[in-house]
């Protein structure tokens, strides 16, 4: 099973973290996914993935102390494999799993994802559980040295066979119920340990050894970042996506950010390998985390982030919540010409960028495009000298969101607001 075939253009899809942090349930989630289904499936978009601590019981209840309760309860079979909460996922009771829900979903024409942390839960190794597929128990795999510094939940699993024994039965039981996407935590960079950031890089192989035993196709995901350039060649062997920036969030100076982030990473993107820019802050945005708000991107700032996440090639994942999408929301991720970006033959790369302002330009022998970014604190003429355009004789420009086509004449260049930009295809 080739893992590149599992994504061979950049997931698409909705993630529930920056809206439900540790609480979403399983009502919630059949709603987005309804919605996705009648909305946003047309577009591309179909991955519904339920992010952290879904095994949890009563998470979120202590969130002015702690985003994850130490010592809480999970939920969890005889061996050592957590399943999803049943208060929270009543489908899964009966030892059901997620099974029923991914039933669901798949009959809307979606696929459904999961988050995990890596290793094994540390309560499995206290109590000496026993691993499925080896003569073996918990305590015995798991490595008390690797943990993560921000989840209470979980030991590292030592590069051992009974180690890769435990993923093994993990993916097994992830393809009994029908998973499409694994977003892994605490394992793309393991910042628990400066020295060595990339510490559970053996597990992340582990990871992909499991799915292709599992013989069920699942995109890998890698979080957090930021992933390790020197790294690149492991990340694009074993993952199909990996984080290259730690949690994005709704602030200009981020977003700002991201374009020295995809500059290091753009020669890396290609089928089924992605550097990963992160959700996609939209919409409503952070009930889960205490008091739900709108994304403090301002409409230009918002179109900024999806004409660089769609040109780079990064996958999307939308962070708000569906059902409470505006008009003006929807159309900013349905914009046919914009998602059609998301080719990696497209091979984007920046011609330059400073302070003040950045340009890309992406071609595949079909169509090519030019994005030009204000990256200032006012307004700014952008331009691009034509013979630097990736077409021989560029002779008109079609601007993508707003529609407005022009003749081009010695140079491309436009007014643009703070930090707005401007999207053309060229031809």
């Amino acid at each position: 099973m080739d893992k590149n075939r599992c994504a061979l253009t950049p997931p698409m899809g909705w993630n529930s973290y920056d809206y439900y942090d540790t609480t979403v349930n399983e009502e919630q989630v059949r709603a987005n996914a309804r919605y996705m289904s009648e909305h946003l499936r047309g577009y591309g978009w179909e991955y519904i993935v339920v992010d952290i601590q879904w095994y949890a019981h009563r998470p979120g209840t202590m969130r002015e102390e702690h985003q994850y309760i130490p010592f809480s309860t999970l939920e969890m079979d005889g061996y050592a494999r957590l399943l999803p909460d049943p208060e929270r996922f009543p489908s899964s009771a009966g030892g059901k799993g997620f099974g029923p829900l991914a039933e669901y979903i798949h009959g809307l024409g979606l696929k459904f994802g999961i988050h995990i942390m890596r290793g094994i839960p540390r309560i499995a190794a206290h109590c000496h559980c026993p691993v499925l597929g080896a003569e073996t128990t918990a305590d015995r795999i798991a490595d008390p040295s690797s943990i993560c510094k921000w989840n209470p939940d979980m030991y590292g699993v030592r590069d051992c066979p009974a180690g890769q024994a435990y993923y093994d039965s993990l993916f097994a039981l992830y393809a009994e119920w029908g998973v499409d996407y694994v977003k892994c935590d605490d394992i793309c960079n393991t910042n628990m340990y400066p020295h060595r950031p990339y510490s559970a890089r053996h597990e992340v192989e582990m990871l992909q050894n499991a799915i292709q035993k599992s013989g069920r196709p699942m995109v890998l995901s890698l979080s957090p970042g930021p992933a390790l350039i020197e790294e690149a060649w492991h990340y694009e062997t074993y993952a199909n996506m990996w984080r290259i920036t730690d949690d994005f969030w709704d602030n200009w100076g981020l977003l700002k950010n991201m374009f020295e982030r995809c500059e290091l990473w753009q020669s890396h993107v290609a089928p089924g390998c992605y550097p990963d820019c992160d959700m996609l802050p939209l919409g409503k945005l952070g009930k889960g985390f205490g008091a739900e708000r709108d994304t403090r991107l301002t409409p230009e700032e918002q179109k900024t982030m999806m004409t660089l996440w769609c040109l780079f090639g990064s996958p999307l994942m939308i962070g708000a919540e569906l059902t409470l999408l505006d008009k003006d929301t929807l159309a900013l991720l349905t914009n046919r010409d914009v998602l059609a970006l998301l080719n990696p033959a497209l091979r984007p790369r920046q011609l330059m960028r400073d302070g003040e302002q950045a340009i890309w330009i992406a071609a595949d022998g079909k169509a090519a495009y030019a994005a030009l970014f204000n990256l200032s604190d006012g307004e700014r003429t952008v331009g691009i000298p034509l013979e630097k355009l990736p077409l021989e004789t560029p002779g008109r420009a079609k601007e993508l969101w707003s529609g407005e086509e022009r003749s081009l004449s010695g140079k491309l260049e436009t007014k643009l607001p703070e930090h707005g930009c401007a999207l053309y295809r060229l031809g």
